[in-house]
């Protein structure tokens, strides 16, 4: 026999995205009351852009009580750059940005190579960010959906004093009780959207009207096909002598380093058809389009372990 509380009552009334969405106000508002000096990462990538309209719905007619930063390779796609510097001056909120290239400046970051991808470099310049600004707390757009090291991963995932992950010891999260004490070195990494999926975010964002970088949808773009996939032509990742380009209509499933994420084939110029697409998918985002991810099955995991996002 189910006993109807007001929990339940109030639970069943909801729809699967006003859940989710109320779960995320929640813990935006945790972290606001339990951590002195958080931050939210902020991409111009559509978690992000999500989160965004989160801290909107918890904070405003007040402003965050923390500032926006992204960690910037330096091969980051103009078109999400662009995005993300005008949606933070929209929005009125400070953005800082730090990026791999001032790490390789200092020599705390070096490069095997001109043309290694400098994604995973990027743990480096976000723990050197929050040991400079003293940042106790990183809120993320990380779902468990999209990599199975994520999917290990607790909503108030603690960090030790070497930004290091341990997935074998990590606070229990019962009854939506959340417990971002940490000491000073300390950082808690925090995922409101930790229990979305792909499709529920495409939703959100129709259903909330958000502005999204123009390589989201369905255009042309100069193309080669390699390891099953298909490479962005670019300044960064250019052609090879043997490689064919092909001008492919593509879109993005997510967002990165030009390095190391890619295009899909598609012809979803619109929300409703990736929305539809997505539906239909039966391969990640990241499985599909984030190269780093496919270097080996704990490579995701590894890189969290020495203070990935």
């Amino acid at each position: 026999m189910t006993i109807l509380t007001e929990k339940t009552l109030t639970r069943s009334a909801l729809s699967h995205l006003d859940w989710l969405e109320s779960e995320a106000i929640h813990i935006l508002r945790e972290v606001a009351g339990q951590c002195a000096n958080p931050v939210l990462l902020f991409s111009g990538g559509k978690d992000s852009i999500c989160l965004l309209r989160l801290a909107e719905k918890a904070f405003r007619p007040g402003r965050f009580p923390f500032p926006l930063m992204h960690i910037d390779t330096g091969h980051n796609y103009p078109e999400v750059i662009d995005f993300r510097d005008r949606r933070a001056a929209e929005l009125g909120e400070r953005l800082i940005v730090r990026s791999v290239e001032d790490s390789m400046a200092r020599g705390t970051v070096v490069l095997k190579s001109a043309d290694e991808s400098r994604n995973k470099h990027q743990s480096v310049t976000l723990l050197e960010a929050i040991e400079e600004f003293g940042f106790d707390a990183c809120i993320g757009g990380a779902r468990r959906d999209e990599e199975k090291a994520r999917a290990k991963e607790r909503i108030f995932s603690f960090r030790d004093g070497f930004g290091q992950w341990d997935p074998k010891n990590q606070r229990p999260e019962l009854w939506d009780l959340y417990n971002a004490r940490s000491f000073k070195g300390e950082n808690i990494r925090v995922f409101p959207i930790s229990n979305w999926t792909e499709f529920d975010v495409w939703r959100y964002i129709e259903r909330e009207g958000l502005e999204l970088p123009s390589i989201y949808f369905a255009h042309r773009r100069p193309v080669v096909r390699k390891s099953g996939g298909l490479l962005p032509v670019t300044p960064v990742t250019p052609a090879g002598k043997d490689d064919v380009i092909e001008n492919l209509m593509v879109r993005f499933r997510t967002v990165g380093d030009i390095s190391c994420t890619a295009p899909v084939e598609s012809d979803a110029d619109t929300l409703a058809k990736i929305i539809a697409e997505t539906a239909a998918t039966t391969i990640t985002e990241r499985g599909a389009t984030r190269l780093d991810d496919q270097t080996s099955d704990a490579s995701m995991e590894q890189r969290k372990k020495e203070g990935y996002f």
